[in-house]
């Protein structure tokens, strides 16, 4: 669901942000004296900082007609800035061995920044650059455009990007969550500069920021560093209220391809984020179909050896829970591959799991926790992530509790709750056997 604008990064930086270590996440809130509120994980043991931040609003709320525009200004915000054109900016960035990125997402639009501490004062200063003023030159604009429609294009015939559109268009309609982030070509086309800037006016806003970093920068810093950076952003902007989604589910579709293998997306309504069931419905997901001991994976490609790949992730929007999944197989073998998938989703709701299973999913979702914050980057992007899912400061340290605390008669209440085969959406590509083109 996510395009990623274009990242430049220097080797020294790379290199740097992952040897940070893990261990190093006690949370410091820190509040700017203009009122900017960031997360903090200081650690001065590498010369590294990375900032990570969202606003609200994201592709969702592009108008209709013009879908692609929040992206299309994700990969324009470092293409020149205040003074600095396009090629200025780079360099400018370069020199310093610095990266800027920007990410449009469905629901926030996404941005990070990691230097060198010893350049920190330039780096930070472009990046206010890049959000407070960006330029949006023709040449740029029209360079950017001419990329976005290319890979648009190139799409067209990707079986995989073709059923997941197709897929999310059945299960959310008219809903906003149903448009392209990256728009079409024609909607890229459309999009004007005057819209470009109207965007960063309006979401580009200091209401809604959350902001995560990690590395080598105190608190006292940070603070100063919040205002400069954020301070010259409009205080509010244009509303970013979603309207409730009810996805919808039990469709197949077949996007008829002449190609040997058949692309799979599967699935239905899940679950929000501060659902009370959401860590069993976590762990339920774990035993079903996350990694080779997966319920799935052990039927439908150990013993059977019919697919290629299969897994399935819990997806909670703001304004709708999904559980999305996906596999891969000859076409001679769909058929056979689904109704096993059917069969799997109905078992774990009628029998739900053994105390086996569930606490092989604990210990696994426990232990692997610690390793996905190897970085400034990422325990920069976790810090985000916490905030946007309104999850308290102490999270980490309770996260552990709160996975332990699932019980097998759990899962079991969400399974029945959650999983049907009949409210199944899935959508084919390929040229699969025994399957009707559309129904």
């Amino acid at each position: 669901m996510r395009r990623h604008a274009r990242c430049r990064i220097g080797a020294a930086v790379l290199a740097l942000a992952i040897a940070f270590p893990a261990a190093a996440t006690e949370i410091k809130r820190v509040r700017s004296p203009g009122g900017i509120e960031a997360w903090l994980v200081e650690d001065g043991s590498v010369p590294v900082i990375s900032l990570r931040f969202s606003f609200k609003g994201g592709s969702a709320l592009d108008p209709v007609g013009k879908e692609g525009l929040a992206n299309m200004v994700a990969g324009l915000l470092d293409e020149g800035a205040g003074d600095l054109d396009s090629r200025a900016f780079r360099e400018a960035l370069d020199d310093i061995v610095a990266s800027i990125g920007f990410d449009a997402g469905v629901e926030r639009f996404d941005g990070s920044l990691r230097t060198l501490s010893e350049h920190r004062s330039r780096a930070f200063a472009l990046l206010g650059k890049a959000l407070a003023a960006p330029r949006f030159d023709a040449e740029p604009v029209e360079r950017i455009r001419r990329q976005i429609v290319a890979g648009l294009e190139s799409d067209r015939d990707n079986p995989r990007r073709l059923a997941g559109r197709a897929w999310y268009r059945l299960v959310f309609g008219d809903h906003p969550y149903a448009r392209p982030l990256g728009g079409t070509p024609h909607s890229v086309a459309a999009v004007t500069v005057g819209e470009l800037r109207r965007f960063a006016r309006q979401r580009l806003v200091r209401d809604g920021l959350i902001v995560g970093v990690a590395g080598d920068i105190s608190p006292a810093e940070l603070a100063r560093r919040l205002d400069e950076v954020f301070g010259p952003l409009p205080a509010s902007g244009a509303p970013a209220a979603l309207p409730e989604a009810a996805p919808a589910g039990g469709v197949l579709k077949v996007i008829a391809k002449p190609i040997p293998q058949s692309v799979v997306v599967f699935g239905q309504a899940g679950i929000g984020r501060h659902d009370p069931d959401f860590y069993a419905a976590y762990a339920m997901n774990h035993i079903l179909a996350v990694g080779q001991s997966s319920r799935l994976n052990r039927e439908l490609r150990e013993k059977r050896g019919l697919v290629y790949s299969v897994s399935s992730h819990l997806a909670p929007f703001e304004k709708a829970g999904l559980i999305v999944g996906g596999l891969a197989t000859a076409n001679a073998r769909v058929k056979t591959a689904l109704d096993l998938l059917r069969a799997e989703w109905g078992r774990m709701a009628r029998e739900g799991v053994s105390e086996d299973e569930l606490d092989a999913a604990k210990r696994y979702l426990n232990g692997a926790f610690p390793l996905r914050l190897d970085s400034t980057r990422s325990i920069a992007r976790m810090l985000v992530g916490l905030q946007e899912n309104g999850l308290d400061i102490d999270y980490i340290d309770r996260r552990s509790a709160l996975i332990d605390g699932v019980t097998a008669s759990d899962v079991q209440r969400v399974a029945r709750r959650l999983l049907s085969p009949d409210k199944l959406t899935i959508v084919v590509a390929g040229s699969p056997e025994g399957l009707d083109a559309e129904r």
